[in-house]
This record gives structure tokens, sequence and C-alpha cells, in this order.
């Protein structure tokens, strides 16, 4: 799974990056934390956890200010930020997301909870890179369990990665029609398997869209199950690299650009390198 990532941009770089069109970052919908949120949403964020909100980048038409009617307007690529956990519009409760941060690609498409959101409601979610953590062939912790080190994936290339991921609405029924607070606007990150190496780290990984396939990914009427079906297959190995990380990053509140720092190889232990499979420390 996906379950931490690295969300360094800011949003003049996204709307670069991501080619948006219009910046609605200041639209107001409901968080689910119940804290303010650290760092502030839209604000680099080196340490994304789940029921944050988070950049995202789709397409739609442009909600109308308060107390116009919708123009007619094709829809337009927008950079938003939206609740990481997405949200079923037939939801009794928003704390549902916290079971559904992610979606897997192989079943996307026959699951009541993300069919829908994947035939029209798809989006980028922009990231240098996520963490995973390897569970130890040979080291133990405290408790006897395999040790846990994160590991830090990011493009070898150092581009950004537009992660697939689906956004949905969901309404609280006891709030004022009027009340902007009632919504909650949320998103999921899809999954797919490791490509090799990279399972050497773990055995899910995010699906990592190449830059080509964006605009279609992002298209609402583009809603036929087999094309979008096909934007789910993986390129192949060799996109990515690992690295391990400190064990800083296990604490959500724990954030800054030290959390990307590579760990020395004389402070691991019972860790397996990804690229060759040797056991370091």
């Amino acid at each position: 799974m996906c379950g931490r990532y690295a969300a360094t941009a800011d949003p003049d770089e996204l709307i670069e990056a991501f080619e948006v069109e219009v910046d609605a970052t200041a639209e107001t919908s409901r968080s689910v934390l119940v804290n303010p949120q650290s760092p502030p949403a839209g604000t680099p964020d080196y340490n994304m956890a789940p029921s944050k909100m988070a950049p995202v980048v789709l397409t739609r038409v442009p909600r109308a200010p308060a107390g116009e009617q919708t123009a007619e307007t094709d829809p337009v690529r927008q950079l938003r930020l939206l609740t990481w956990g997405l949200v079923p519009a037939w939801a009794k409760d928003p704390k549902v997301g916290l079971r559904m941060i992610n979606a897997r690609a192989e079943s996307l498409l026959e699951k009541p909870a993300f069919a829908k959101a994947a035939a029209a409601r798809r989006c980028l979610v922009p990231a240098e890179g996520w963490f995973e953590w390897q569970a130890s062939p040979v080291a133990r912790d405290a408790k006897g369990k395999p040790r846990k080190q994160p590991f830090f994936m990011h493009r070898g290339d150092g581009d950004q990665l537009g992660l697939a991921g689906l956004y949905e609405f969901w309404r609280d029924k006891s709030a004022a029609d009027d009340d902007p607070a009632a919504w909650v606007v949320s998103f999921t990150i899809i999954t797919t398997a490791a490509e090799e190496g990279l399972d050497r780290v773990h055995d899910r990984q995010p699906l990592v869209l190449e830059r080509s396939l964006w605009q279609d990914w992002l298209d609402p009427t583009l809603t036929d199950p087999d094309e979008v079906r096909a934007m789910l297959d993986s390129p192949g190995p060799g996109r990515f690299e690992a690295y391990p990380v400190s064990t800083a990053v296990n604490a959500t509140p724990n954030n800054g650009p030290h959390l990307l720092e590579r760990l020395p190889d004389d402070l691991l232990e019972g860790v397996v390198n990804p690229a060759t499979g040797e056991v370091l420390g």
C-alpha cells in the first residue's frame, strides 16, 4: 500500500509542472482532522499522511461563485486541496475514508466504492516520491518481530510524479444548504504490483502515470471502462530508485527535508538492498 508520501512542491511549481489552468486551492471544503493541519495544507509537506488535505490535479467544470448560476463552459484543469482517504457519496460517516486511502488497480472497475469515480472522477496526485517499509528477513525488533526499515522511492530522472488517483464528493446531510463545510472532497491513490527491485521493499507501489497519459487520465469525458483499464498497466521497471531513510518518518508529526536524506549503510541493520538483493548491516 501507499500510506505516506512527500508532497514538497508549492502551488506555483505544481501549476507549471501540471499545466494547471485554474488554481482552486482557496476553495473551501471540510477537513476531517480534529486539530489544525501541520504543515498547513497547500505548503510543502515531506510526510503526507492519510486524512490530511493535499494538492490534487483534476479536470472538471469550475464551480460558480456563491449566488451565481454555473455558466456553460468546458472542463478545465484545476489544482485543489483534497482530503486523502476517499469517502464515497453513499457513506454514512466520513471516517470510512481512513480505510480507502488506496484502491487496487486490479479490481478498481469492479469495486462499488471506486467504479463510478474511475469512470469520470480521475485525478493526479503530485509527489516527489513515496515511503514504504521493508520487513527485514534477518533482523528483529524489541518485540521479536521483523525490523522495519523505511525507504524513499523516487524517479531516477528527478521528474515530478503524477500518482494515479480518484476523487469523490461527500455531503453532510445535516448541514445547511449554504454551508461550504458540508462537503468533504476526498481522494484515493491507486496501487499496483511493485516492479522488480522495489518488490524487495514492498509488494505494492503507487501507479505512477507517464506524462503522455495525463491528458487522457484527467479527461472526464473518457468513460469507457476498457480505455480506463488500458491506462492501469505499469510501463515496466527502471523508472525509480529506492534508498533507506531515517525512522523519523515513522512519526507523522515529524516533517522537513531531512526525512528524505539517505541513511548511511553503517546505520543499517538487516536491510535488503533493493537493487542487488544483498543484505546490509
